[in-house]
């Protein structure tokens, strides 16, 4: 199989390894040489990297470079099976990519979007055929994420939606089929882990370290909210968050939050510009200033986790009510997509679906906020004591 990448990144060049691991011929293409340039020494740099963890030998590795070939035209994509795009998150750039490279590929080539914001159904409708298109989108670092989303658009064929299903599985990824809706599921499902997080520090109930610390000793999340938000790069996170704001016609369930939009404006992005909620170093290693002590109320840090859990949970059910995706897909997208320690909806089933129906309306009576609205699923079910699994 030979696949065409579009765009020489971190993103379109890890889907290249993906693809040439798996033993596709590969044709990368970028505008910008030195963006290939780049790709090509970073690839070498992760492989010896393998070898040096024995995870692979210098043969694989030959076999690996081999396989990926580094193209400055577009033209040279005309060999693809597969085409998958990962450019900028311009929705006018995309389809006049796209428009072009329909001229050089053949009919039965897929044309994919590794977008993780924009309708695929837009992207399609600017091709000729709109049938071949379809989502998939990768989480990064994509040779080491499991998770790939694929989302069929409304023009897509099932004959492509398959096939696309087939060789995301054969790349030894796990997939996630998801309806052509904002953010898909992870982007949309995980939004109250930052914004409910936020809106907590907002109403000086925690700082940002009791908030993480919550977080991760009673839910067993790797990283809190604020120390997530800063490895992703709070411009990154904050863009998403208006993008899914915008895309939902401003339902307050996605509202941005003015601290993160403050904490943008001033520069504070996290990791990549040294300081956002915490401080770091030249290496992006955290850098302590005082002591941190450790939060000692068990009854703030409980208040805290059962907030944002319940608001995790009341998305991914609605996510479900809305036939988004299915309930194993759901859970399935949220531990390999973000690595969340248990699916959201299992997650549920544990804690009890009254619990969750009864933490969402103390919400909405102390709030009176839509925002808070309860899932009608979680309603419809706890009126019938059901479970998610």
């Amino acid at each position: 199989m030979t696949v065409g990448i579009i765009g020489g990144g971190t993103m379109g060049s890890g889907i290249a390894q993906v693809a040439a691991t798996a033993g596709c011929m590969v044709n990368l293409y970028d505008t910008n040489q030195m963006s290939l340039d780049k790709a090509k020494a970073s690839l070498e740099k992760i492989l010896n990297r393998l070898i040096e963890k024995g995870r692979i030998d210098t043969n694989e590795k030959t076999r690996i470079q081999n396989n990926i070939n580094y193209v400055g035209s577009l033209k040279e994509l005309s060999d693809s099976n597969l085409a998958i795009e990962a450019i900028i998150e311009n929705l006018d750039i995309k389809q006049k990519v796209f428009s072009e490279l329909e001229n050089y590929v053949s009919e039965e080539c897929i044309i994919a979007s590794n977008t993780s914001s924009l309708s695929i159904a837009s992207i399609a409708a600017s091709l000729k055929n709109p049938k071949r298109c379809v989502g998939i989108h990768f989480f990064n670092p994509a040779p080491l994420m499991k998770l790939v989303e694929v989302i069929p658009a409304i023009q897509t064929s099932y004959e492509v939606l398959e096939k696309t299903i087939d060789t995301v599985t054969s790349w030894k990824k796990t997939v996630a089929v998801t309806k052509d809706t904002p953010g898909f599921i992870v982007n949309r499902v995980a939004r109250p882990f930052y914004g409910e997080a936020l809106r907590i520090y907002e109403e000086g109930i925690a700082d940002f370290e009791t908030i993480d610390h919550s977080l991760k000793t009673l839910g067993g999340f790797r990283m809190g909210p604020f120390e997530l938000m800063d490895f992703i790069g709070n411009d990154i996170n904050y863009t998403v968050t208006e993008t899914v704001f915008k895309a939902f016609y401003f339902d307050s369930r996605y509202k941005p939050s003015f601290t993160q939009k403050r904490f943008l404006e001033a520069g504070y992005l996290g990791r990549k510009s040294g300081v956002g909620y915490y401080e770091y170093d030249e290496n992006s290693k955290r850098v302590i200033s005082k002591e941190i002590k450790t939060p000692q109320n068990r009854g703030l840090s409980q208040q805290i986790f059962d907030r944002v859990l319940v608001m995790l949970i009341n998305e991914a059910a609605d996510a479900l009510f809305l036939n988004i995706a299915s309930a194993e897909d759901i859970d399935t997208a949220m531990t390999k997509g973000v690595n969340y320690p248990k699916g959201l909806l299992a997650w549920a089933d544990e804690k009890g679906i009254n619990w969750c129906v009864d933490n969402m309306d103390n919400l909405y009576n102390e709030y009176h906020e839509d925002r808070y609205r309860c899932s009608p699923l979680l309603r419809k079910m706890n009126r019938e004591n059901k479970t998610f699994f």
